[in-house]
């Protein structure tokens, strides 16, 4: 099996090579496009065998699966670059979540799938979020859940959700890392504690608290009631944080959304669709 990746900045890169690193697939059965030489040169030195070009058309051509890892806004020109050379037996994933389905699939023949990733595959863990277009079948969906679970947890999703899952699986990382970058600093400006060692604590607590939630059988709110007991000081602090984060989570889902919203309508316009037509609007 071929594998092309469009593109080799911050999430083609991880995406190469956390396959690379779990197994699922080797240097010889990739071929990575990307503008800028210095970034793809590097990808090959570090594996060799691996075929670079910088000709978007040329990696496709030939290949199983095309991964489109650009931004948003270059995607009508790369779309438009490869409609010559893609054919109905490929599948195409995109891995941006303003970019539609019915979108891709009205403009290229080949199967159309969306999978977002998360910064966490490179320590092959996290969830990603797929969904799959029209044109894909049982094997084909088959064949893209076992590629992606060797780096993450496969999760199907409806196209309508994608912004909702996407802030918690692929941004939601970030989020909690400046969490506790805030709470490592107060921490180590009002006590003894250095930041080095409140951030090390702090990432081993989230290590620990990840699998009890996974594999530990706990739900967050059965967590809570285990650790924070009545009058106790974990109780105290829980009590803080519902009075100061009251709100903040919705604030953070609408400035998502809005930023989300305004992707789409430039991709309309850009895409010379139909308003709203950026991603399917399931109800």
């Amino acid at each position: 099996m071929k594998v092309a990746f469009i593109g080799t900045g911050s999430m083609g890169s991880l995406l190469i090579e956390a396959f690379l690193r779990s197994g699922a697939l080797h240097p010889h059965q990739i071929c990575a496009s990307n503008r800028s030489k210095p970034k793809a040169e590097l990808l090959a030195k570090r594996h060799p065998g691996l075929r670079i070009t910088h000709c978007n058309a040329e990696a496709a051509n030939g290949s199983h699966i095309v991964f489109l890892c650009v931004k948003p806004l270059d995607y009508p020109s790369v779309v438009t670059e490869l409609t010559d050379v893609l054919n109905e037996g490929q599948i195409v994933v995109s891995i941006t979540s303003p970019v539609g389905i019915a979108l891709l699939e009205g403009r290229i023949p080949s199967k159309v799938a969306k999978i977002i990733p998360s910064i966490t595959h490179s320590a092959l863990a996290g969830a990603s979020l797929c969904i799959y277009g029209s044109r894909i079948l049982p094997e084909d969906r088959l064949l893209l859940e076992q590629l992606m679970s060797s780096i993450s947890l496969p999760t199907a999703i409806r196209e309508s959700e994608t912004r909702i899952a996407s802030d918690i699986a692929s941004c939601g990382p970030a989020f909690i890392a400046f969490i506790l970058q805030q709470w490592a600093q107060e921490a180590a400006k009002l006590t003894g504690i250095t930041l080095d060692e409140a951030v090390r604590l702090g990432a081993e607590m989230l290590h620990g608290t990840g699998k009890l939630l996974t594999e530990g059988g706990f739900t967050p709110q059965e967590l809570q009631r285990r650790v924070a007991v009545p009058g106790g000081v974990t109780a105290e602090g829980i009590a803080v944080l519902q009075n100061g984060l009251q709100g903040v989570f919705k604030q953070l889902i609408e400035a998502t959304h809005r930023k989300y919203d305004d992707d789409l309508g430039r991709l309309d316009l850009l895409f010379g669709a139909k308003p709203g037509s950026g991603a399917d609007k399931e109800a």
